[in-house]
């Protein structure tokens, strides 16, 4: 007998078989269990060491002994007349199948958990909106897409850091594309740890595909989770889950991105996916700091300490800078707390003790910051962007109308912040329109987007749309910024009743309410009203030169309007600081230009028109 022949006779290769399946079922079952405990990955990998080391044990084990009627005996000590090996082979046959079929059986159902099935590529339809809440064919293009926030299955410090970093490398990623219209972070993120139907959520966001996910870390293990689904009838167009250990997340972040352009018939070649790439931070600890980073920035600007929250969001962002010197997003959000400290000193804010320190050197940092930005902008429109707000900040504001008209010419969801502060009051608004309704779709559930169109509506001589924007804005994006609008579109209209009537109820910060109030008395003509509402709003200890000069020039006291404007002329940031005034006032000319020579200056070199047009008319303002 050959040796070969002598291994299956003592059954040595069904219990090597029988042994790999049961090792790799128990080690399903120890990963299920470890995953629950949040377990350090390393519990595994001696659970699969232990594994790897008996087999060997094992099979030398089913060699040397033989199971008989009366148990284990060495097969040297075993007639071989007598011998039940072939009664034993059997039972391991069956041991064999039992086992085999437990393995099918977990792999069916992570398979079905995990929505893992064959890589569909579909094309989906549009639909029509209808009673059952179905997705409108103008907003949900054939490959517009959501990309939720990934959820956290694990409970460690950084871990929803980590799932909503990735979750945003993935956004980045795919809004590289421009065959795809993704909705911006702020809108998607809305969902965040809200349960609801995909089709709703779709349906809100004005998108036809929805990416959701999950992520759970265990030590340096990480589970990914990830799937498309197309909204109008909830079908996975592509799904997968990624093991994997930490070092691997970029690469499975990418892959992800990839497989969904894919799933949406987006052709990739070698530029797209240079593009993508070019995208993220590609850093995992960097993009946990970004996220630290942007909670603090959204804190700051809802937050009454607005200012201490900039600062905590600077060192994250510092952070991230310091892992990713080429990231531009992280220094332009960096600029913000300097902007705002120049803003408050140029408009009369008292700034807190650090702010005293910081404000000296703010316009370096300003400039150094949006510098960097231009310097390592992803795309021609990033940098386009970046350099139009640092000639705004900068106070160069010569070719500004080139700018302007260069931004209205593009397409996609990028651009300047800063350009409806002196755009639109100068004669831009027409133009612009359409660039803030694409603002919109791409970020449907930010207050500011709807708020800038309206305002834009308003300013182009449109204010029943500006009303309509408003209102649509309030149903799904509410907040004190379309409160604004709609009140001013109303008073641009006439209504003013109606204008007091929302104002009233609307505003959720009295401060915002008690100016609001002043601008609506003042805009039908009641100089008593608008006096004791003033009185009223001075008495107030947010009250400043900001919305005074306004005032004044709203009830037509040139002379004060004079004096306060040219405090603020007198101050390096005036540029913005005036022109920020000046759309808020939505008075024409608030102030006499002769009275601010350093801002004639500004309008002269760009070439602005002035007086700027007056959107609601102020009958106690005489010029």
């Amino acid at each position: 007998m050959t040796f070969f022949q002598e291994l299956r006779r003592r059954n040595v290769f069904r219990v090597g078989i029988a042994y790999v399946l049961a090792a790799w079922v128990l080690l399903q079952g120890v990963d299920f269990v470890l995953d629950l405990i949040e377990a350090p990955g390393w519990i595994l990998r001696v659970f699969a060491l232990a594994a790897a080391v008996g087999l060997p044990v094992v099979l030398i084990f089913s060699w040397v002994f033989e199971m008989t009627p009366e148990g284990l005996k060495r097969e040297s000590q075993i007639d071989r007349s007598r011998s039940i090996t072939p009664v034993t082979g059997r039972k391991l046959d069956r041991v064999i199948i039992v086992f085999l079929a437990l393995a099918v059986a977990v792999l069916l159902t992570d398979r079905l958990v995990n929505h893992t099935g064959e890589h569909t590529v579909e094309s989906s339809q549009a639909v029509q909106e209808g009673p059952g809440g179905e997705l409108p064919a103008s907003q949900a293009a054939l490959r517009s897409v959501a990309v939720l926030p990934f959820a956290a299955l694990s409970s460690g410090p950084d871990d929803e850091y980590f799932a909503d970093g990735l979750t945003e490398e993935i956004l980045n990623s795919l809004a590289q594309l421009p065959e795809l219209l993704v909705t911006a972070r702020t809108s998607a993120f809305h969902f965040k740890g809200q349960d609801l139907p995909v089709q709703q959520i779709a349906a809100t966001l004005g998108v036809a595909h929805i990416v959701e996910g999950s992520v759970r870390r265990a030590g340096e293990r990480l589970r990914v989770t990830a799937q498309l689904i197309r909204a109008a009838d909830g079908f996975h167009l592509w799904s997968e889950n990624y093991d994997s250990s930490e070092e691997d997340a970029i690469a499975v972040q990418e892959e992800i991105a990839e497989k969904i352009a894919l799933a949406l018939d987006v052709v990739l070649d070698d530029a797209k996916r240079e593009a993508m790439g070019r995208a993220g931070l590609r850093d995992v600890e960097a993009f946990v700091e970004l996220q630290k980073g942007l909670e603090w920035y959204e804190r700051a600007h809802g937050d009454a300490d607005q200012l201490g929250a900039l600062r905590q969001a600077n060192r994250h962002l510092e952070a991230v800078i310091a892992r990713v010197p080429d990231y531009p997003s992280a220094y332009e959000l960096h600029s913000d707390l300097y902007i705002h400290l120049l803003l408050n000193q140029a408009t009369g804010q008292a700034l807190d003790a650090p702010g005293l320190e910081e404000v000296a050197g703010a316009p370096e940092r300003i400039a150094a910051d949006l510098q960097a930005a231009a310097a390592h902008a992803r795309t021609p429109q990033e940098r386009n962007g970046t350099d139009f707000d640092l000639a705004y900040l900068s106070s160069d504001w010569r070719g500004m109308p080139a700018r302007i008209e260069r931004f209205a010419a593009e397409q996609g969801c990028s651009g300047p912040t800063w350009v409806p502060n002196i755009a639109v009051s100068f004669g831009y608004a027409a133009q612009l329109n359409g660039r803030f309704t694409e603002y919109r779709n791409c970020d449907p559930l930010r207050t500011t987007a709807w708020m800038n169109e309206a305002r834009s509506l308003m300013w182009s001589g449109d204010p029943d749309g500006a009303l309509a924007i408003a209102r649509q804005g309030m149903e799904v994006a509410p907040g004190d910024w379309l409160v604004m609008q709609l009140a001013n579109a109303l008073m641009a209209k006439g209504e003013f009743e109606t204008a007091e009537h929302e104002i009233s109820i609307g505003f959720q910060d009295r401060f915002n309410m008690l100016t609001w109030r002043m601008m609506a008395a003042a805009a039908r003509g009641d100089r008593e009203a608008a006096a004791a509402r003033f009185a009223e709003y001075v008495a107030d200890p947010g009250a400043g030169p900001f919305t005074t000069v306004s005032y004044h020039a709203w009830t037509g006291n040139i002379e004060e309007a004079n004096r306060l404007a040219a405090a603020m002329d007198a101050h390096p940031f005036a540029g913005p600081a005036l022109s920020t005034v000046l759309i808020w006032c939505a008075c024409g000319a608030p102030w006499d230009l002769a009275a601010t020579p350093n801002f004639a200056k500004l309008v002269d070199d760009a070439g602005f028109s002035w007086p700027p047009p007056s959107p609601i008319r102020f009958p106690l303002k005489t010029w």
